[in-house]
């Protein structure tokens, strides 16, 4: 690491506070900054020279799972382009370690895509039977909601014809009743993966340690995780994975329980926290089982509705008395609307940040967009493109024509002065890399698929915006402490990038790069 407390010089800064808000020099004391201005006031002192470099204030990714990557540490990257086939699919499971290791050794993958698949179709046991049939197999999909397991997996999970389905989920079942091996939803998938042994909390702390330096090569200085407790004892896991050198801030969302503790003011605290508590209201669009008004194409199905209105109004009841964010997964405009009919005219509890916040937003027209903004209980979006971007086969054929109208509609959200951000949800979606910053800020500029596809050009926004999605604005939508912005008084964080953002052809946006990250006045990572 190499300190740069002082002056830094000779650079287009950014700083957060809006889309024309640049400076070229700003000191940092003491870890944090004490003045932002005109590199000519302070000509001649010693300072840092940043090469003329452009900085941004260090990246906030307010949606996103560590957790789930460091407890899916085993598990085997099945993602597109590494597999596109139900063949690549097995053939990639047959290279994990464990295969051989015994009856007990869980052979595990994650992030397959069916909709790029040939086959059509997710696998079943009887694929995967033909990978192990002694060997338990697992291997979630790659929204995270939906999983695929071969027989051992069934048997060990006691799941048979005769088992009821979890409420909100569903265990796919052939015309005879049995269990085929797809679980839909994720009360279907934990059904299974509880089965797997747990890491212990050291192992586990020693895996977040391990991705300090993915998240630091990406500029994401502050990082809110949005289902923490996918590993035991989040809090503490966490707080021991920074004493072992994980560097970036965390605002934990455990998901909820009727049996959640209250929390203290030191679990509130500090730059390890708890900020909210998250609830499903919904689904997914790619498995369509997001909660949706209009049925979807070619059937009368209109999704699943993954939580009542008693256990909603539980949720919001336990964030209020702890004084932290209500985080609601809500997709399809009908889960929207739900959670706007029972919170909407409720009092806020928190000052500073959105009381409740909607986890992707996927369906939004004019008019909910209104409702949403007008929410007494005040209703922040974390949203993406990089469903859109990645997933662009899944949405093509699971929204009809009016709904890919307003599906993430960042320029009328971005419009409405709602607390909103770009965000990730990095591991569950089909991206090998869907936390690079500027992958997401080229796909909402541009609003082009990967492949090319029109994914909604009318909603797309500026080169400026984007960047306070990750910024400034998100800053606004979770408590992850005085982050996001250059200023007097703000965290000594910041990135410097290895060309200027702000001018490079829009073509060339997602080929951006970080080249350090500074934390406190620090320089913590350089490429």
């Amino acid at each position: 690491m190499i300190n740069g407390s002082g002056f830094f010089v000779n650079a287009t800064v950014f700083t957060g506070h809006g889309e024309d808000a640049f400076a070229s020099a700003f000191r940092i004391e003491d870890g944090l900054v004490t003045w932002v201005g005109d590199a000519a006031e302070v000509a001649g002192q010693p300072a840092t020279d940043l090469g003329g470099r452009t900085v941004l204030p260090g990246l906030l990714d307010v949606h996103t799972h560590p957790a789930v990557m460091a407890a899916q540490a085993d598990a085997l990257d099945c993602l597109p382009p590494r597999v596109t086939s139900l063949a690549a699919l097995l053939d990639r499971l047959r290279e994990h370690p464990s295969l051989g290791a015994g009856p007990d050794a869980w052979i595990l993958g994650t992030g397959f895509d069916d909709a790029r698949f040939p086959e059509g179709r997710a696998p079943d046991a009887r694929d995967l039977d033909a990978v192990s049939t002694t060997q338990p197999v697992l291997v979630w999909r790659c929204d995270g909601h939906s999983a695929s397991c071969n027989t051992r997996a069934l048997e060990l999970a006691g799941i048979t014809a005769a088992t009821a389905d979890p409420p909100g989920a569903r265990f796919e079942r052939d015309a005879d009743g049995r269990p085929t091996g797809v679980l839909t939803e994720i009360a279907a998938v934990d059904a299974v993966a509880d089965r797997i042994p747990e890491p212990d909390t050291a192992t586990i702390a020693r895996r977040l340690a391990d991705l300090d330096e993915h998240f630091l090569s990406h500029g994401l200085t502050g990082v809110c995780d949005l289902l923490s407790s996918f590993v035991a004892d989040p809090l503490p896991t966490f707080r021991a994975a920074r004493e072992l050198g994980f560097r970036p801030r965390v605002a934990l969302y455990p998901g909820w329980q009727p049996e959640l503790a209250d929390l203290t003011d030191d679990d509130r605290t500090g730059p390890i926290r708890i900020a909210g508590v998250k609830v499903f209201a919904d689904g997914a669009f790619s498995n369509r089982t997001a909660w949706v008004e209009d049925p979807y194409p070619d059937s009368c199905e209109h999704g699943i509705r993954s939580i009542s209105d008693d256990e909603l109004r539980d949720a919001a009841a336990w964030a209020r008395r702890n004084r932290v964010q209500l985080a609601v997964h809500a997709m399809g405009d009908r889960a929207l609307n739900r959670v706007v009919d029972l919170l909407g005219d409720d009092e806020p509890w928190l000052d500073d940040q959105p009381s409740v916040r909607i986890e992707h937003a996927t369906l939004v027209a004019p008019g909910l967009v209104d409702r949403l903004t007008r929410a007494r209980v005040g209703i922040g979006i974390a949203t993406h493109t990089i469903f859109l971007f990645a997933e662009t086969s899944a949405y093509r054929n699971n929204l009809g024509p009016d709904q890919a109208r307003v599906a993430y509609p960042i320029r009328a959200l971005y419009d409405s002065g709602l607390p909103l951000a770009l965000t990730s949800d990095r591991p569950a979606t089909a991206w090998d890399d869907a936390d690079d910053v500027f992958c997401s800020v080229a796909a909402a500029v541009r609003r082009l698929a990967h492949d090319g596809t029109d994914i909604g050009q009318p909603e797309s926004i500026t080169v400026p915006q984007a960047v306070l999605l990750y910024t400034g604005r998100a800053r606004k939508l979770a408590d992850l402490g005085p982050v996001g912005v250059l200023e007097p008084g703000a965290a000594g964080d910041f990135v410097v990038l290895d060309r200027d953002v702000f001018t490079v052809p829009a073509e060339e946006l997602a080929e951006v790069r970080v080249a350090e990250t500074w934390i406190a006045g620090e320089r913590c990572w350089a490429s």
